[in-house]
């Protein structure tokens, strides 16, 4: 089982509701900072709405290389006024990307504001980020956002001048946080909204491990929001912000048979919805995903086989020391329609399945999947160890060194009566 990239957090009572909403990804409230990229912040209030506020965020870069800082649509802030603490909601600005690039030595901005359904901020409270580990910072009483930047650079303007060489003015960083290479005229992303709805979903992977009739398995996977966010246009959050279409393909390719066929092929559309995620105390995170699943080989005769389910699944994340993030994910899927293919496929895979994965996002990571039918003892048990290989080398492709294991019953649709044991490895875009 799967989870990627969701990452919106809230707190209170509303966590219970959370839990049975709609969600897809993991880590729920993940570092976006890397290693060596420092980050600071700044409220002001917003010129166009008195008592509204954005937020500043300045990624400040120690290292040598260059690095690449995502953005979600929404993070959670800690606010505290008056001696009380809140988990509120941002979301990110119009005109900020979902990417900034921070050259080494360098910065870059991005912009916040606060959820509409969020209210105001008080003058003297201050706020924090926990994802991006940034100290507490007071509300600026400045009148306009201009006027307020005055205090981001204050704030960063030691470190900045670490870096640089000299503190830099709002106007300079601007143009060094913009300054990018600019697209090949044949870049498609511009006039379609295609790339902007666009994410990842499952792990996408090649490995190889010989002495089998499947030695080699690659699988790529996406989804795509379907209708859009309302945020790009700086509009409060809707439901429809959370449907997507997401697809998955696997392929069991035997290289060591004369002609190199692929042994199956199993196709998997989803159509999911995704739901902010809630923050308990800070740390604990909570969330769950609802899909509906058609799983089919695209084979006809005594080879077809296909499959529909309906499923939700739960998560919860626990961040642990030294930087890394504990993940577990139970799922209970239900059969439904046609079945006729594959009869007792819920013999040998079971209406439930756990993942669990520990790691962390620059580092080591090992994730499994087990699933078991208690009536028929018929199960399997999978997992996937990766590492990003540039770490590794020392530097290279940006990608990771991916080890993957599979002990059980249904590795395959085809080959789901039999009991196999795989080791592979290879390389992964997406772990």
């Amino acid at each position: 089982m799967n989870f990627t990239a969701g990452k919106y957090c809230r707190s209170g009572m509303r966590s219970v509701a959370a839990l049975f909403s709609v969600f897809i990804g993991f880590p729920v409230t993940p570092v976006l900072a890397q290693d060596g990229v420092e980050t600071f912040i700044a409220i002001m209030r917003d010129g166009e709405a008195a008592r509204a506020a954005v937020v500043e965020v300045r990624f400040l870069n120690n290292g040598a290389t260059p690095r690449i800082i995502s953005l979600p649509d929404r993070i959670v802030a800690d606010l505290y006024d008056k001696g009380d603490r809140r988990s509120i909601l941002l979301e990110r600005a119009t005109g900020t990307a979902t990417d900034v690039t921070v050259t080494s030595n360098g910065f870059a901005r991005a912009r916040y504001r606060l959820a509409v359904k969020e209210g105001a901020i008080a003058d003297g409270a201050t706020l924090s980020i926990p994802a991006w580990h940034t100290p507490q910072v007071a509300m600026e009483s400045a009148s306009t956002v201009a006027e307020a930047g005055t205090a981001m650079t204050q704030q960063a303007g030691a470190e900045e001048e670490r870096l640089a060489g000299a503190t830099l003015s709002s106007s300079q960083s601007s143009v060094q946080s913009s300054s990018l290479p600019a697209p090949p005229p044949a870049d498609r992303k511009f006039g379609n909204a295609f790339a902007d709805n666009l994410a990842v979903y499952a792990p996408i992977y090649a490995v190889y491990g010989p002495g089998t009739d499947s030695e080699a398995r690659i699988q790529i996977s996406f989804k795509y929001r379907l209708f859009g966010s309302r945020l790009r246009d700086d509009l409060p959050a809707s439901w429809r912000d959370g449907l997507h279409f997401a697809y998955t393909q696997r392929m069991f390719w035997d290289l060591g048979a004369g002609s190199y066929p692929f042994r199956n092929v199993d196709y998997q559309p989803e159509l999911i919805y995704v739901a902010p995620s809630v923050t308990l105390d800070g740390r604990l995170s909570l969330s769950a995903q609802l899909g509906l699943r058609h799983e089919s080989n695209g084979r006809d005769g005594a080879a077809s086989r296909s499959i529909n389910s309906l499923y939700v699944a739960p998560m919860v994340g626990i961040p642990l020391d030294h930087g890394y993030r504990l993940t577990v994910a139970p799922r209970l899927s239900l059969y439904v329609g046609d079945k006729s293919d594959n009869p007792d496929i819920v013999r040998y895979r079971g209406n439930g399945e756990l993942f669990v994965e520990v790691g962390k996002d620059d580092g080591l990571r090992l994730s499994t999947s087990t699933r078991f039918d208690f009536r028929s003892g018929r199960g399997a048990i999978s997992a996937d160890l990766s590492y990003p290989l540039p770490r590794l080398l020392g530097g290279g492709p940006d990608v990771y060194l991916f080890g993957q294991s599979f002990m059980g019953y249904g590795e395959n649709l085809l080959d789901y009566r039999r009991n196999v044991t795989r080791f592979r490895i290879g390389v992964a875009l997406v772990r």
